[in-house]
């Protein structure tokens, strides 16, 4: 990835929203229900007492959340190619994506027993953004989706204001790294994700540490 540059779909779907400030006010809005949508889907898993299995439909949903009155693809896959702009990953033909996405949810529900819940979430964050399943908000959806499970996993709804997704949203370029990284895996395996790992560990360290904070007064980062 070159310096400075950063990463973002180009596709050639039209825009629905062509005043930058109404897309921003509605990407920001929808920020907000999808996250409240990953909290219910957390309670409701949490209830299934360790019944619960990650779906297409899952992913899908969150990605309607987020691009709901933004996208005229909210909530489907993409029909047609896309590139990453900032990157040197080609996504993969638009045919493919259901199929990987399938696979990709069959490797987090045959490994979740034996892996943690680090390395599960970082497979989603990272194999969802190498998927590059729809033609906007897959960064926003990959981000979700790796917390919900990384929550779900953990068996908690995590406590802490300062989340993992807004860590990312407010400092991208280790989060743009580590996607990169992960990206010179072999096709088929074993993934290379030690970079991400190594992120989303301090990064939930720096969420919980947070709790602590409010609790004691006391700084422990």
């Amino acid at each position: 990835m070159t310096d400075g540059i950063r990463r973002h779909s180009v596709a050639s779907e039209a825009p629905v929203i062509t005043d930058p400030l109404k897309q921003a006010e509605a990407e920001a809005l929808n920020g907000l229900l999808q996250f409240d949508l990953a909290r219910n889907m957390i309670v409701d898993a949490l209830d299934k007492q360790g019944k619960w299995k990650l779906r297409p439909s899952t992913i899908l949903s969150l990605h309607r959340e987020a691009l709901q009155g933004i996208s005229n693809y909210a909530g489907n896959f993409r029909p047609a190619s896309v590139e990453i702009q900032g990157s040197r990953h080609k996504p993969v033909d638009a045919f493919r994506v259901p199929e990987l996405v399938e696979d990709m949810c069959d490797y987090v529900n045959d490994h979740w027993t034996e892996s943690t819940a680090v390395h599960l979430s970082s497979f989603i964050m990272w194999r969802l953004n190498w998927i590059h399943p729809f033609s906007d908000g897959n960064g926003r959806t990959s981000r979700m989706v790796s917390y919900l499970v990384l929550s779900i996993k953990l068996g908690l709804l995590l406590p802490g204001k300062n989340t993992i997704p807004d860590q990312i949203v407010d400092n991208r370029g280790p989060y743009f790294s580590a996607l990169e990284h992960a990206d010179l895996s072999p096709l088929e395996g074993p993934y290379d994700l030690s970079e991400m790992e190594a992120l989303l560990e301090g990064m939930l360290a720096k969420q919980l540490a947070g709790v602590l904070e409010t609790a004691t007064g006391k700084s422990f980062l």
